[in-house]
């Protein structure tokens, strides 16, 4: 399942991006034709991706095979 979160977070990023620029347009009326809710979104999301490729990386090396029973295993 790692590999899977370190494959989607990028990719899931990259739509995202594509969709703003795809909607971004000087003449559009509506909100979803601004650029400044796409920046937030972007913004925002982000960081939320790369935490998420992160704990894909951990998951791929194993970290969560083998969780502590009590707080003495810590």
């Amino acid at each position: 399942m790692g590999l899977v979160w370190m494959i989607a977070a990028p990719v899931l990023t990259w739509f995202l991006v594509s969709g703003a620029i795809q909607n971004i347009d000087a003449n559009g009326t509506k909100d979803i034709n601004k650029p400044i809710p796409w920046a937030i979104i972007i913004l925002v999301f982000t960081p939320i991706a790369a935490g998420l490729m992160i704990f894909g990386y951990y998951c791929f090396k194993g970290e969560y095979d083998r969780l502590p029973a009590s707080s003495e295993e810590l």
